[in-house]
């Protein structure tokens, strides 16, 4: 095979991407749509103590985690055997389902099992990237792979603002209704615009995970690229839930503390946004690993004066070069995966990848909550940016460059 079509991608390619694209980002804009405001949902369906809203919003919030960390590896499983089509189809479906039901809950635990049964059943963005994966030359991995963090991203950012105007004029089931439509319309594209270069195989004639892993090249680095995963995910976890009140805490309650804690948890994703193109071509050029230890190192070094300011605008600064810095980290992980693991096994190795990105984000939730009361919420800075130094010595001294795939 030349070097060309080495490098061609398949037919139907384009409008693969952009279906999966457009479906990740509906998907991370419908998510942050609704669970801003989840606690604010429940405490309009009885009257609950100040204790048992903190509780249940934090059990409807961890629920679709825990659940996800459970069952992704059946999931990632059924995705080599089937495709990872099939497991897109299979996420939206039932999540368009169940965000829908959500918005007619009546009760607090309603919610909180149907955040645990959309949890069994999610995985779209995970499953969206593996399928990209698969069907994009290795040369084009690291734009790829930077490309469908955007999508989720850019939902993230239009997601609060939306969800929050929605909320405010037709109350706080507008979204969810809104959201199930939407998913459902992700389902049917999906279904009819995307085509995957996937033959089915069967149960017998798959390899068991214990024999791939003796074939991975180097199996060491592909369990640091899951521990890399767990602790980016908790690093984003541990301060997203109490930026707000860091904000407030250095304006001491005075001013439109929403609106300026709402642009300081924005400015990560605009980071992110603006500087994925760019990173996911210096991926292609000198390899992800490189990128992933530079992305560690600054993300490391930002979140001290984090923990310093008593400025607002100066942390809403130095979050946006964190966002550019987390391009550097998520996708070069999974990048590192899809160069290193054989392709048959791709929907195994990414649910174990997503079951660790569970893991982290109830990991760095319990962290930030726990810190902050116990603390200050300087200190969960800290804490974060210390963890994420610990990720760094890991990638640098327990695992070797390795050559970009060709």
């Amino acid at each position: 095979m030349s070097k060309t079509e080495k490098n061609k991608y398949p037919a139907g390619w384009r409008t693969a991407f952009i279906t999966l694209w457009l479906g990740c980002f509906i998907t991370g804009m419908g998510y942050s749509m609704t669970m801003p405001f989840i606690s604010l949902f429940m405490a309009t369906m009885g009257h609950y103590s100040k204790l048992q809203l903190n509780l249940y919003s934090g059990l409807a919030f961890a629920m679709t985690f825990i659940a996800q960390a459970l069952i992704s590896p059946y999931w990632g499983s059924l995705a080599d055997r089937k495709g990872r089509k099939l497991m897109c189809l299979r996420a939206s479906g039932v999540m368009s389902l169940t965000i829908f039901i959500t918005g007619l809950a009546t009760s607090a635990w309603f919610i909180i099992v149907m955040r645990f049964i959309q949890g069994l059943f999610s995985g779209y963005i995970n499953n969206a990237t593996a399928l990209m994966a698969s069907e994009t030359p290795h040369r084009r991995s690291g734009w790829v792979m930077s490309q469908m963090m955007t999508a989720g991203t850019a939902g993230n950012l239009v997601g609060p603002l939306l969800g929050g105007s929605l909320s405010g004029i037709f109350g706080y089931r507008i979204p969810f209704f809104i959201t199930g439509v939407l998913m459902l319309l992700v389902f049917f594209t999906t279904k009819y615009l995307v085509h995957e270069q996937f033959t089915p195989v069967a149960r017998e004639e798959m390899k068991p995970m214990k024999e791939i892993m003796h074939e991975v090249p180097d199996l060491r680095l592909i369990i640091i690229m899951f521990i890399t995963t767990m602790i980016v995910q908790s690093s984003t976890m541990s301060i997203d839930p109490i930026v707000s009140l860091y904000v407030r805490d250095m304006m001491h309650g005075a001013g439109n503390v929403a609106f300026v804690a709402g642009i300081v948890a924005a400015t990560p994703g605009l980071g992110t946004l603006i500087s994925a193109s760019k990173v996911g071509h210096t991926m292609d050029a000198i390899g992800p690993q490189k990128v992933l230890r530079i992305g560690l190192i600054a993300a490391t070094i930002l979140f001290i004066p984090m923990a310093m300011t008593n400025s607002p605008w100066l942390l809403a600064f130095l979050r946006f070069l964190l966002g550019i810095a987390s391009a550097g980290m998520m996708p070069a992980a999974q990048t590192v995966l899809t160069l290193n693991v054989p392709q048959e096994s791709f929907g195994r190795i990414f649910s174990y990848n997503q079951s660790f990105q569970a893991i982290g984000a109830v990991l760095g939730s319990l962290m930030g909550s726990t810190i902050s009361g116990v603390s200050t919420y300087a200190m969960v800075f800290l804490t974060t940016g210390f963890t994420l130094l610990l990720n760094f010595l890991l990638v640098v001294f327990l695992t070797k460059v390795h050559p970009k795939a060709n």
